[in-house]
């Protein structure tokens, strides 16, 4: 793993120069793109794909030097998103770029009306540093497809990652079609201050706001693919061999810091203990049985950083001297950016653990014994991103469904929301706002263009300038008791 990926890169100066001069280029480029065919598009979505497999190796190096993350997470969560993405792109986009044939209105009879899928220009991706190869060329994928010229600037907590990626973009495509910049959050900062036609961030809801902000100096559209706390129920119906395993894996895939990971999960009091017995029984297995062991292991991912291992630390140190209890894990190495899988149970009210996304393998368990406290409590706080549910119960499931909301939500599962590419994927209010993924994707980076056009002369009498002949009044007043 000596592999060094950071290449020579040039100063925060020159980067800051560089951003406005290619930022340019790419309005004429954009402009070209308009009239992009569907094999043009996808020619360039091949070679993108094509290099993202070609690079497995090195995201395998890449992932391991910035938070060790094992190499059949970067097969699964990384590249596997990447491939299917492009796949599906790749066979459906001639049929996403046709337009789309509407029906008039009895209003407007004599009319034939379409919507028109357009590019909106040049986009901005930020992407994050928990995925960066899903979360940063899921979306550029889209935005090929859609006809538009992309400016990357990906996260520089992970930079062994930013740089490989950033070799591959200068690969494949010409500056003036696809430019990443790498470094830190002042390059951010130069590229939020140009008139982008739509910015596609991902992130936490606090960097969310400030991209919405800036986006909104130059009225430019947004989609903010963002976080939260998502709560998952597991009520005294459900299979607790299946509860346990999925839960887990969704949670300590990546060590927890994943967007969509089950944050904390209610449990019915006659089924919590058995519950956590099976759980503690599938993290031996998986991870070691003691935090030496679990430290050593292949299959666990690091914490991104100290600063963030701090963090998670905190909240830990904090909920345990309020009175939690650890029923799992707990043991933490700050300098090895450890933190082993951790289950925690009789959490004080005012814990910070409650109401901060944990974003790391804690797993706050509650017991429940009243489904109403449950919905209460989710509808009490911010809109998740994800709400996970377990049960045999079609009645619990169904009501769960109908009173509470989140951006997405699985039932007997964890995580397969995102993972399914023909389903929109996105947030609702603070866990963000619009969607990825597949046809969604494509229409997240188009304009859909409204198109009218007169085939037949009632319409264009209807509405020609002057007085409206009485003949014509009186079928207009016909028409309005239909409409």
């Amino acid at each position: 793993m000596a592999t060094n990926f950071l290449s020579p890169l040039s100063t925060l100066g020159d980067v800051r120069s560089q951003i406005p001069e290619i930022f340019e280029r790419q309005r004429a480029t954009a402009l070209r793109l308009r009239s992009s065919t569907a094999a043009e598009r996808i020619a360039r979505i091949v070679k993108l794909r094509d290099a993202v497999i070609a690079n497995t190796r090195t995201w395998y190096e890449a992932g391991h030097a910035d938070f060790g993350k094992p190499p059949g997470e970067v097969d699964l969560a990384e590249i596997l998103p990447v491939v299917v993405e492009a796949n599906d792109a790749i066979r459906n986009l001639k049929a996403w770029m046709k337009p789309a044939k509407v029906w008039p209105t009895l209003l407007m009879a004599g009319t034939s009306s379409y919507i028109k899928y357009e590019p909106r220009g040049r986009c901005l991706i930020i992407s994050p540093w928990n995925y960066p190869v899903n979360l940063t060329f899921g979306p550029l994928v889209s935005a090929i497809a859609a006809g538009n010229t992309v400016i990357i600037k990906p996260s520089e907590m992970t930079p062994h990652l930013a740089a490989a990626m950033a070799k591959l973009v200068s690969e494949v495509f010409p500056e003036d079609e696809v430019a990443l910049f790498e470094g830190d959050a002042t390059v951010s900062q130069v590229l939020l201050e140009l008139p982008f036609d739509h910015i596609f961030f991902t992130g936490s809801p606090a960097i969310g706001k400030v991209v919405m902000t800036a986006a909104a100096k130059h009225l430019t559209s947004v989609t903010l693919e963002l976080g939260g706390k998502s709560p998952t129920i597991v009520d005294d119906s459900a299979d607790l061999n299946l509860a346990a395993q999925n839960i887990l894996w969704g949670k300590y895939t990546n060590d927890g810091q994943t967007c969509i990971a089950p944050d904390h999960v209610y449990v019915h009091e006659n089924v919590k203990d058995a519950f956590v017995a099976r759980c503690k029984a599938m993290l031996d297995k998986a991870y070691g049985q003691d935090g030496e062991a679990q430290k050593a292991s292949p299959h666990l991912a690091r914490i991104v950083n100290q600063r963030h291992t701090e963090r998670v630390k905190g909240l830990l140190d904090e909920a345990t001297s309020g009175g939690a209890r650890v029923l799992a894990g707990g043991t933490v190495s700050v300098a090895d950016r450890f933190v082993a899988p951790t289950l925690l149970d009789n959490i004080p009210a005012g814990a910070k653990i409650n109401s901060e996304e944990i974003f790391g393998p804690l797993l706050p368990i509650y017991g429940f014994t009243n489904l109403d406290e449950v919905i209460r409590r989710i509808n009490a706080d911010p809109k998740p991103l994800a709400l996970y549910v377990f049960s045999r119960s079609n009645g619990n499931i169904e009501r769960i469904m109908r009173e509470t909301t989140s951006g997405g939500a699985c039932i007997n599962h964890s995580v397969m929301q995102y993972l399914h590419g023909r389903l929109p994927f996105g947030g609702v209010n603070n866990s963000g706002m619009g969607n990825a993924h597949g046809h969604f994707g494509f229409r997240t980076f188009s304009h859909e263009r409204a198109v009218v056009r007169t085939r037949l002369p009632l319409a264009a009498k209807l509405f020609a300038p002057g007085e409206v002949p009485s003949y014509l009044r009186k079928t207009l007043k016909a028409v309005i008791k239909w409409i």
